[in-house]
């Protein structure tokens, strides 16, 4: 057998702009966390073997979810903020008057528990370093640090998510019937040993108008199903695959692989103990135990049920300096690329790693929980 290998998360090489002007919002931001924008961005080294990659954050971590050791109330998070605005009945919730980088430990927990309830949780003029947002994240779990995309200089896990600069490196043109960027409903890392939990994106620099991203909910995608249905699905696991492929030294002629883990199809969230329905059409691959036309019809019903229900959707237009904050293990979410990059579009994303995914049969649903079937 050849030999492992592991590759250091904070190596870190420069990569260009690739001609690319770095949007004077994100220039400004830099400047504050005392990062020299003409070195921006940087990369960690990229690992090249399937090996490399099932060896990142192998060992097991303790997760212990802030939001269930959160006041239920959220007394001091909401108390805070100067309004309160629940976006849609089921999925979305935008607090005006805090600021990220000003909460205390208490107010991080209890954000951690509304964004367990209501799975996407937005702000608005936010003045937050590159620094913050990581210090943020390390609040929720761990930080993932990405092996294939650009990162900002001196702070590994602070992701740099600018369209055009992943639209040139990806070496294609984006156009209106091929969009680029994230223009396809998926939830993150589902491939993780711990998959990801909170997840941070903040975007400086936002186009007039369009650019918009879309979340649906896991919890009501499940509801959505019949009781029957929940009953099949229950206790069933899938494999989720990575998005990038890694080659196989054991087998090098096989061509490049994806990393693939076995976890549950409908998962528990440790803070509110609701179930939620964990598919997305990008990344998971198969039933574990079924055929595989059963498994193909079945997973593209479930993709369906997150994806068309309006419902359970919510759609957030950005502002220049907004944040959300969502939970991958309750959602899905997409980005529209309408805007067809005539305008700048810039952030910065910190995925914050959770649990080893779980299912609790006596578990109940949102609607349940919520004493909403019974109206």
């Amino acid at each position: 057998m050849a030999p492992s290998a592991t590759i250091d998360e904070n190596q870190e090489t420069v990569s260009p702009t690739l001609g690319l002007t770095l949007p004077e919002n994100a220039v400004q931001r830099l400047a504050k966390g005392g990062i020299d924008p003409k070195s921006y961005p940087t990369r960690p080294a990229k690992p090249e073997f399937l090996d490399q990659v099932y060896a990142i954050r192998s060992e097991y971590r303790e997760h212990v979810d802030p939001g269930s050791r959160a006041d239920p109330e959220k007394k001091a998070l909401l108390d805070a903020a100067s309004k309160v605005i629940h976006l849609t009945r089921h999925i979305g919730t935008e607090l005006h008057g805090v600021q990220l980088a000003q909460l205390s430990d208490q107010q991080r927990d209890e954000l951690g528990l509304l964004i367990a309830e209501r799975s996407v949780v937005f702000f608005r003029d936010q003045d937050i370093t590159p620094q913050e947002q990581k210090a943020l994240g390390e609040h929720f779990g761990a930080i993932e640090v990405h092996p294939q995309v650009p990162q900002v200089p001196g702070v590994p896990g602070v992701t740099v998510m600018w369209p055009d600069l992943q639209i040139k490196e990806g070496g294609r043109k984006a156009n209106f019937r091929q969009p680029g960027g994230a223009s396809g409903w998926h939830t993150d890392l589902v491939h993780e040993a711990q998959p990801a939990g909170v997840t941070h994106l903040h975007n400086d620099t936002v186009p007039e108008y369009g650019g918009d991203t879309l979340w649906s909910s896991g919890y009501s995608a499940y509801d959505k199903l019949s009781p029957a249905f929940r009953i099949f699905l229950d206790g069933k696991t899938a494999v989720y695959r990575s998005a990038h492929k890694y080659i196989d030294r054991e087998d090098p002629a096989a061509g490049p692989k994806f990393v693939e883990r076995e976890h549950p199809l409908v998962r528990v969230h440790p803070a509110t103990g609701w179930k939620s329905l964990w598919v997305n059409r990008a990344m998971t691959v198969r039933i574990v135990g079924l055929e595989p036309k059963e498994s193909e019809t079945i997973l593209n019903y479930l993709y369906d049920v997150y994806e068309r229900n309006v419902d359970i959707q919510v759609r957030f237009k950005w502002t220049p300096k907004a944040s959300a904050l969502w939970d991958n293990r309750i959602t899905q979410h997409i980005a529209s690329w309408d805007y067809e990059g005539n305008e700048a579009r810039h952030g910065t994303r910190v995925t914050s790693l959770a649990e080893k995914p779980f299912f609790d049969p006596n578990a109940p649903t949102r609607r349940q929980a919520l004493g909403l079937d019974a109206k």
